[in-house]
């Protein structure tokens, strides 16, 4: 008893410092008229038990909007707090707007934020180590914060490979069916890695009780999961199109793909009802066979046809080969 005490005083003493700063932080701001400051410190205070509100997440968003020099001001802004603060809830928060800037930002904020640092990298936001012990809530929500970047991380790096940030409208079937094999496979390979982190998020701690701002991180997941799912789904049935005009190096790489995403099958639900994980069985497995027969495992089903020297010069039949195969295993006449 005297420990859960002693824990929950040093929470509530931590809370009280935060609101102290929070207040100090938002009147300096004022005081200096930096608007987008102080909009981000009323989007990201130091309360470790509720998310920033939509009001505040869309004050901050707007005071990016205009020309991209204040929208490249906007994203430094957050990104020096972010990389500043040593409080886990600060950061979570400031990782929350982050996420709403991916999926409800202006086309320059997105921009900025895209390319900021020049460098990229996969773990460019800095935060692999993150630790924050000043009391358990704390101690908990850094795992958070470290595996929510790595999220965000990925999804900016898929976002890049694929030219476009998820969840954004496009015609999905056209776009994919024009990519050559080679594309296609780094495009699927991509998404395989934002869902195998998804798969490892931390698990709730219930001891501490609810808390607010852990509920609205994997609200936030499993909305990604469900435009990584799409993608996921017309890739997979691309493959299944063209599958017979894979290299046997292509085919290799596509199976390690659809068993790496077969692995996460558990962690994910939503997708049995669209019928995701019976299609990438049924690709794993074709594509398995396909393997076996190009090592010379399996005989061929049908036998080779055999010409002699005046078939060469009759006249052509068509067949099979006779048509044109594009990368979309599609055939034209």
């Amino acid at each position: 008893m005297f420990e859960l005490a002693t824990k929950s005083n040093m929470t509530k003493l931590t809370h009280l410092i935060g609101i102290i700063k929070d207040k100090a932080s938002q009147s300096k701001a004022a005081l200096l008229s930096k608007r987008t400051t102080l909009f981000l410190l009323r989007a990201t205070s130091h309360d470790s038990s509720t998310p920033p509100t939509r009001k505040h997440l869309a004050t901050l968003l707007s005071s990016g909007d205009g020309s991209r020099a204040t929208a490249s001001a906007a994203v430094e802004v957050l990104m020096d707090r972010l990389q500043g603060t040593n409080n886990a809830a600060v950061a979570l928060k400031c990782l929350i707007a982050v996420h709403h800037i991916i999926h409800h930002g202006s086309f320059i904020l997105q921009d900025q934020l895209s390319v900021y640092p020049s460098a990229g990298g996969r773990n460019y936001l800095n935060l692999s180590n993150f630790r924050h012990n000043a009391d358990p809530t704390s101690w908990e929500l850094s795992s958070w914060v470290r595996w929510f970047a790595k999220h965000i991380e990925q999804l900016l790096c898929t976002s890049r490979i694929l030219g476009f940030f998820l969840g954004t409208p496009t015609d999905r079937e056209d776009r994919v069916s024009g990519l050559v094999n080679a594309d296609l496979l780094t495009e699927f390979d991509s998404l395989v890695a934002l869902v195998e982190g998804i798969c490892k998020r931390p698990e709730p701690n219930n001891v501490y009780g609810n808390n607010g701002l852990v509920e609205e991180i994997v609200k936030l997941a499993r909305e990604d999961w469900g435009d990584v799912e799409v993608e996921v789904r017309v890739r997979v049935s691309e493959f299944k199109e063209r599958l017979g005009g894979f290299k046997f190096g292509e085919v290799v790489e596509l199976v390690c793909c659809l068993k790496r995403l077969e692995q996460c099958q558990e962690m994910m639900d939503g997708a049995r009802e669209l019928g995701l994980w019976d299609l990438v069985g049924e690709v794993k497995d074709k594509a398995g066979i396909q393997v076996y027969r190009q090592e010379g495992k399996l005989p061929k089903e049908s036998r080779k046809l055999r010409f002699s020297e005046s078939d060469r010069f009759s006249a052509p039949v068509l067949n099979s080969r006779d048509f044109l195969h594009f990368p979309s295993g599609r055939f034209l006449l």
